[in-house]
């Protein structure tokens, strides 16, 4: 992390969002129509990669990764707002394009919650694309509890939430995680959470295990190694001691509904990170 400037992983992943609708043929997974416009003179050079080695694993892969997540999440998020929810809170939110885009945005108060240098690096690209700001909440998950800060930005936590947590739990430490845990566990009843996380070796299947052993290292020579890995059964518990029961764990292959992985490209589902949601009781 540089002042400044967002992780690697944050542009990668919104890269992997847009490519999605560029090098993958239909059914699409995940439609982010904003993504290229939010990275800017960054997209064509990170697209064209995508382009040219599309269907290596960890490109192809990783499209399948942050499409699935996105989808699920946002499928959720639709069914609570349409229920009545009025705030989104997106943790590690990187270069997440929700609130520029359509659909129940406009409906929901949606808070980011990130490193100050990934939103002071995101405020200059959504200025010079045009688009709409959210509301952002500098925090850093390694060094304390976030809800402060949010409630400081507008946040009521006296009223239900949904909160997002993709693609950043791996690459924090325990502490920093039952840190965080703890702060959703705090926030009114009927807050759900939708997290992400990795799975300990054993259980990953052959894919998600090429995947990591070409993944990994190379996250960890960048300055952004995985540090956390679980067992559903030992994420539950976790869950469970900061007050959050486990709704249900979501396979990548089970996130999405069936007929999405009927593919003529590359992307297939790969079980290395999955899918946690739960409920402050």
């Amino acid at each position: 992390m540089h002042e400044g400037q967002p992780s690697q992983t944050a542009i990668m992943a919104a890269a992997a969002r847009a490519a999605h609708l560029v090098v993958d043929r239909e059914p699409f997974i995940f439609r982010d129509t904003v993504a290229a416009s939010l990275l800017g003179e960054l997209a064509e050079e990170i697209i064209g990669y995508h382009r040219i080695h599309g269907d290596h694993l960890i490109l192809s892969g990783t499209r399948a990764q942050v499409t699935a997540r996105s989808h699920y999440t946002e499928r959720r998020l639709a069914e609570l707002v349409r229920d009545g929810l009025e705030q989104y809170v997106i943790l590690g939110a990187g270069l997440d394009t929700f609130a520029q885009r359509s659909g129940p945005a406009g409906r929901v108060t949606v808070f980011e919650v990130d490193h100050p240098a990934t939103q002071q690096w995101k405020r200059g690209l959504i200025e010079a694309s045009g688009l709409d700001c959210p509301v952002f909440v500098p925090a850093d998950f390694e060094t304390g509890d976030p809800l402060p800060a949010l409630t400081a930005a507008g946040f009521d936590p006296s009223r239900p939430a949904l909160v997002s947590w993709l693609g950043v739990s791996m690459y924090l430490t325990g502490e920093a995680i039952d840190a965080t845990l703890a702060a959703v566990g705090r926030l009114a009843p009927g807050t759900e959470l939708v997290m992400e996380y990795a799975l300990s070796a054993p259980l990953r299947d052959e894919r998600g295990a090429a995947y990591a052993d070409s993944a990994l290292p190379a996250a960890a020579e960048r300055g952004e190694p995985w540090l956390s890995f679980f067992t559903p059964d030992d994420l539950s518990d976790t869950l469970k001691r900061h007050g959050l029961e486990t709704a249900e764990h979501v396979r990548q292959a089970d996130s999405v509904i069936p007929t999405l992985w009927n593919r003529s490209d590359p992307l297939r589902p790969a079980d290395l990170c999955r899918l946690t949601r739960a409920t402050v009781g």
